[in-house]
């Protein structure tokens, strides 16, 4: 369960120590544009989530797993062979929409079998493995770039996936009896959306979520060419992304410890109010104080904001979800569709702002945290509390 789910990040962030390279091998005008490298593989898991979630509910886990597994390998090959930019990124997009089917597949898997402690020792260790990859991932793919071209990234993922999918096919069972399945029954997911919507709980934390994964994603776009056009680190960009990535897995491990003292609302207005406050006073330091960052002082200001990031990762999906537990399952497929189809055009958008410098990056963190904190206290201003039940 852990591999599958953990296929996302490495497909992802493989990727990101080849990002220049790409674009000259491709003769890429904007340097740019080579970030839609990593957008349309988020493009694609947005369409796939609730398509692979209603699928596995009506084929058998197993063969939606196969299929999924199967389409992400044709991604694969397809941008293997990419003679241009626009091949690379058909390809991506059919890695996302492939790798959707993995992904949203394991947490039914891991509900079919297992409830309360159980499920959660399960997730617990799926989620470990799930923080450990992004720390790890970039090195892979630099190890690759040492030794081969780009291209053979894609190979290299390949394998792994058919490792994954043959350890999967051998060493577990199918969880949904063939007298449990249904039709393909699309209005589950328009039931979900429907919920959502109405609810202003289940709505605003969805866009919250998005909002944020904008910011994320425009840090995921620029944090490349930030670090090797412009401090030119070189081969040890793998390793300071890694102290990155740690920071916001080392976050996500410390909110499973306080969320049940603080609260899921406390902790994701103070971590957002932080990103704000840090994006603030590094932006007046940048326009009114010094010319440039040194890259210690960049660094600084990317452990703390990753780190509140961590936090809010680890509770705006669970507040989405709130209002959804009768319908769990699609609904979190959705909100997460939904989340990232907020996201992406965000992040899009301040990744090709950069010219040179991070503070489009650092205005992206300011901008949408702040758009969220005023959502956040919109939702619990509006939010109705359960009437008390007569004695």
């Amino acid at each position: 369960m852990a591999s599958m789910m953990s296929l996302v990040a490495l497909s992802i962030d493989a990727m990101l120590p080849a990002l220049t390279t790409i674009g000259q091998d491709l003769q890429v005008a904007d340097p740019n544009d080579t970030q839609l490298v990593i957008a349309m593989i988020f493009l694609g898991m947005s369409i796939g989530l609730p398509f692979w979630g209603t699928l596995s509910d009506s084929m058998g886990r197993k063969p939606s797993v196969y299929m999924g597994f199967a389409l992400f390998m044709v991604g694969c090959g397809l941008s293997y062979w990419a003679p241009t930019l626009t091949w690379l990124l058909v390809g991506r997009f059919l890695q996302g929409l492939g790798v959707a089917g993995p992904r949203v597949v394991v947490l039914a898997l891991v509900r079919d079998q297992y409830a309360g402690k159980g499920m959660a020792k399960i997730m617990s260790f799926v989620m470990m493995i799930f923080i450990l990859v992004p720390i790890v991932a970039p090195a892979f793919g630099q190890l690759v770039l040492a030794f081969a071209s780009w291209r053979d990234i894609f190979l290299a993922i390949m394998v792994v996936g058919v490792a994954v999918v043959a350890w999967f096919a051998i060493r577990h069972p199918e969880t949904l009896p063939p007298e449990e399945r249904g039709p393909m029954r699309w209005q589950k997911v328009g039931r979900a959306l429907k919920e959502i919507f109405k609810s202003r709980v289940g709505l605003g934390y969805t866009v919250t979520s998005g909002l944020v994964m904008g910011a994320f994603l425009g840090f995921l776009n620029s944090i490349e060419p930030i670090l090797k056009r412009q401090y030119g680190v070189g081969e040890d960009f793998a390793l300071y992304f890694g102290i990155l990535a740690f920071f916001i897995g080392l976050s996500t491990l410390l909110n499973s410890r306080l969320v049940d003292r603080l609260g899921m609302q406390r902790m994701t207005q103070s971590a957002t109010v932080g990103i704000i406050l840090t994006a603030l006073v590094f932006l007046a330091v940048r326009l009114f104080v010094i010319d440039e960052f040194p890259l210690w002082l960049l660094l600084v200001y990317l452990f703390i904001t990753l780190f509140s990031v961590g936090i809010l990762f680890g509770n705006l999906s669970s507040l989405a979800m709130e209002p959804l537990g009768h319908i769990a399952g699609t609904g979190a497929s959705v909100v997460s569709a939904l989340g990232t189809i907020v996201g992406l055009p965000i992040g899009v958008v301040i990744g090709q702002m950069y010219d040179g410098n991070a503070i489009p990056m650092i205005a992206g963190f300011a901008i949408f945290n702040i758009l969220s904190l005023v959502l956040m206290r919109w939702i619990e201003a509006g939010r109705v509390e359960p009437a008390p039940q007569p004695v």
